[in-house]
C-alpha cells in the first residue's frame, strides 16, 4: 500500500503521531543522555520487562554500571522501583500492566542516543548513494531512521517497515512511501507480517539500507530473532545491500547472524574505523564508504 491508499484506522494513525512525538522528545544531540532522560527510559524498560539487571540497563542506556546502580538507588528511594541484588524490579507488576506503554520501544529510543553525530553523517552519506529514480528499502533501526532528515528533497519510491520513518517521510517529503502489512512491534519499532506470502515478494529494489548491532568476521549480526526472517526476505529483493554501522559496531558480536559478509555490497561507517576492520571488509568484497 502507498501513502495515497494507506487506509489507516484512526487508532493506528494516532499511534504513529504519538510515536513521532515521543521519538522527537527523546532525541538529544550529545551521546550521553541527561539523568532525567535516563531515568525515564530506565522506568520504561522496567515497564516492559518487569525485572532488568544493572548490566543490561548499562548496555541499553549507554552508561556505566556504576551510573546505573546510582540511578537505581535514587529511584528506589523515590519508590519508583524495587532495588534488588544485581538490578531493579518493578514495584507493582499488576499496576504496570495497566499503565500506558510508550508507543516507541525504550530500547529503540535509547539506541538513538548513541553516537548521534556519527549516525547522522552516515545517514547523509547513505542518501547521497541514491539516485532520484531509485526504488529503495530502508529497514527499521536508529541509524536508518536518521536517513529521513536527508530525504526531504528527494522523490523516490521507498519501502520501509519502520512505521516512525514512514510517518516522518509522509509528513515531510514528496517520496512515494510503501509499508508492508502486519503487526506493530513497539520494542523494535517495526511492522512485521506473520505470513510468508505477503507483498514483499512482489517488490524489487535497487538498494536496501540496514543497520546492525555488530559486524565482524562472522557476518552482519542481529540481536533480535524476530527480525531476522523479515530482514532476510527483504534482502532477497534488493540488487545491493548497504549496511550502516558506526565504527563502534565493527568487530562486535551479537546473538544471531543475519547474513555472511559476502552478501553485503557496501558498508558506510565513520572516519574512526580501524585499518584492521577496513581490510577485513574489503577482503570480503565490500566497498567501505567513509562518512
Amino acid at each position: 500500500m502507498t501513502e495515497n491508499d494507506l487506509g489507516l484506522a484512526a487508532p493506528y494513525a494516532e499511534v504513529i503521531l504519538k510515536l513521532t512525538h515521543t521519538i522527537n522528545t527523546h532525541i538529544a544531540e550529545p551521546s550521553l543522555m541527561l539523568e532525567k532522560q535516563r531515568h525515564k527510559l530506565l522506568l520504561d524498560i522496567l515497564r516492559e520487562q518487569h525485572f532488568v539487571s544493572a548490566r543490561s540497563l548499562a548496555e541499553q542506556l549507554n552508561a556505566s554500571e556504576a551510573t546505573i546502580r546510582r540511578d537505581i538507588t535514587k529511584l528506589a528511594k523515590e519508590n519508583q522501583l524495587n532495588k534488588i541484588r544485581g538490578g531493579a524490579e518493578a514495584i507493582n507488576k499488576t499496576e504496570f500492566k495497566f499503565q500506558q506503554i510508550p508507543v516507541a520501544g525504550s530500547v529503540f529510543l535509547a539506541d538513538k542516543e548513541r553516537h548521534t553525530q556519527d549516525k547522522r553523517a552516515i545517514a547523509k552519506k547513505a542518501v547521497e548513494l541514491c539516485d532520484e529514480s531509485d526504488l529503495i528499502t530502508i529497514n527499521a533501526g536508529s541509524s536508518t531512521y536518521m536517513m529521513g532528515e536527508f530525504l526531504r528533497d528527494t522523490q523516490m519510491s521507498i519501502l520501509t517497515n519502520s512505521f516512525s520513518l514512514a510517518h516522518d517521510l509522509i509528513e515531510n517529503t514528496n517520496n512515494q512511501i510503501t509499508i508492508p502489512g502486519g503487526e506493530i512491534y513497539r520494542k523494535q519499532n517495526i511492522i512485521l507480517s506473520a505470513f510468508e506470502d505477503d507483498m514483499i515478494q512482489h517488490y524489487r529494489v535497487s538498494k536496501m539500507f540496514i543497520g546492525s548491532p555488530g559486524v565482524s568476521h562472522y557476518g552482519v549480526m542481529e540481536s533480535d530473532p524476530l527480525l531476522i526472517r523479515a530482514e532476510q526476505k527483504l534482502m532477497k529483493q534488493a540488487d545491493k545491500v548497504v549496511v550502516l554501522a558506526d565504527s563502534s559496531k565493527l568487530g562486535q558480536r551479537s546473538n544471531f547472524i543475519l547474513c555472511p559478509l559476502e552478501q553485503v555490497d557496501i558498508l558506510i561507517t565513520d572516519n574512526k574505523v580501524s585499518q584492521e576492520h577496513k581490510d577485513l571488509l574489503e577482503e570480503h568484497g565490500i566497498e567501505v564508504v567513509i562518512a
